[in-house]
């Protein structure tokens, strides 16, 4: 009976010491396998391959003279700049989307009404595939614009109080600008201002296809011998200056038009639609070759650079009247001086032979009646302008999951 007992003990002794060895083993395989998912690297989601940024800038100046001997103006100016990107990457793909903003206004106390200072709207968007090292098969699309009417702001004349001036009183001797108070002395100086652009007049749309190549990071050359866009003026009063196509109604109408011979009434018609840019297309169809430069340097993490240039040849132009590419240069250094405020330089450049401007070259030259008929409208010349200001800046920014 002892004996019995004595074996039943040893089996249920032996029973438990194997159970606890499988167990713990259990538990070892357990671990390793939780130990095994930590490592495996997570399944990347479609946000991990964004990398965003959000850059701003707003500038203030300000310019107060208390009898200073030398002379000058009391000014006020205010600028901001909004700069976003949105750069998609994986694999041999990349989707790269900006938008830069930039608006400012000035005061002086010498031309008391709101003087437009900048005013640009670019969207950039570009995709691209790679097909050997550092070469890629692209699409580039491209939105140039402003947001309101730009001027050139003229002096008014001195004999410029009369019946049409508001405050008149029957009566009144006509005066000079010198007389005029208030708000009366702003509207002068509104009625003085000749309007040059405005909000989609004009604007510039196209969509490049070609190779991209990038050497390095901060670098990248596209050219694209397939580019197609339009240059589109909406405001009627300005699509002359930017060399409009006529319409087809008014090229119909007219086709057989002699001022030599036409009538009174047919003349004022022909010259009033041309006059009031009712005869010209609101867009203008181009297609031609782009190449485009992009370089972003950044020096330290206070100082950065960047430039890019375009040139657009026009495949469709009159290419003997109007002989040299479209050209659009720009610049920008920011040095941040301070953890919320920079120093910034840009400078614009633009060169286009189908938007014509009455410089003063020019108009020194209108005495000689021939030349005035051959350029009526003005000359194609050499855009420039340069900027320097010193304000608060805030950057956001979020990089993509390698």
């Amino acid at each position: 009976m002892k004996k019995s007992i004595l074996s039943v003990a040893v089996l249920l002794c032996t029973a438990t010491f194997a159970y606890a060895q499988e167990a713990d083993a259990a538990t070892d395989a357990a671990k390793e396998i939780a130990a095994a998912a930590d490592a495996a690297p997570a399944k990347p989601k479609f946000s991990d391959y964004w990398s965003k940024s959000l850059k701003t800038n707003v500038n203030i100046g300000q310019t107060g003279l208390v009898n200073w001997a030398a002379g000058g103006d009391n000014t006020v100016s205010l600028a901001a700049f909004i700069d976003g990107n949105a750069n998609y990457k994986k694999d041999d793909m990349f989707w790269n989307n900006r938008l830069q903003l930039d608006y400012g206004f000035l005061y002086a106390s010498s031309k008391p009404i709101l003087q437009k200072s900048k005013d640009r709207i670019y969207l950039e968007s570009k995709w691209g595939y790679q097909i050997k090292d550092k070469l890629y098969f692209s699409a580039n699309y491209d939105l140039k614009s402003q947001f309101t009417k730009g001027y050139d702001y003229k002096t008014p004349g001195q004999d410029i109080i009369n019946a049409n001036t508001p405050g008149w009183v029957e009566g009144d001797e006509p005066g000079t600008l010198e007389s005029l108070e208030g708000k009366n002395l702003r509207q002068a100086w509104r009625d003085a201002r000749v309007a040059k652009s405005g909000f989609m007049s004009p604007a510039y749309t196209n969509l490049a296809l070609g190779i991209d190549w990038k050497p390095k990071d901060w670098c990248s050359v596209s050219f694209a011998p397939l580019t197609g866009g339009y240059v589109i003026v909406t405001n009627k009063e300005f699509r002359k200056a930017y060399s409009m196509k006529l319409t087809k109604d008014f090229e119909n109408e007219f086709q057989d038009y002699d001022a030599a011979t036409a009538t009174e009434e047919v003349k004022q018609r022909h010259d009033a639609l041309l006059a009031s840019g009712e005869a010209y297309r609101s867009a203008r169809f181009e297609f031609g070759a782009q190449l485009k430069v992009d370089l972003k340097a950044k020096i330290n993490d206070n100082f950065s650079y960047t430039t890019q240039i375009v040139l657009f040849e026009d495949y469709l132009k009159n290419h003997r009247a109007n002989p040299c590419p479209r050209i659009n240069w720009d610049n920008r250094i920011d040095w941040k001086i301070a953890k919320y405020f920079a120093l910034t330089l840009t400078t614009n450049m633009i060169y286009d032979d189908m938007i014509m401007i009455k410089t003063d070259k020019w108009a020194s030259k209108c005495s000689d009646e021939a030349y005035k008929a051959a350029h009526p409208d003005g000359v194609a010349a050499l855009q420039f302008m340069e900027s320097i200001s010193f304000g608060f800046t805030w950057t956001i920014a979020s990089k993509a999951r390698k």
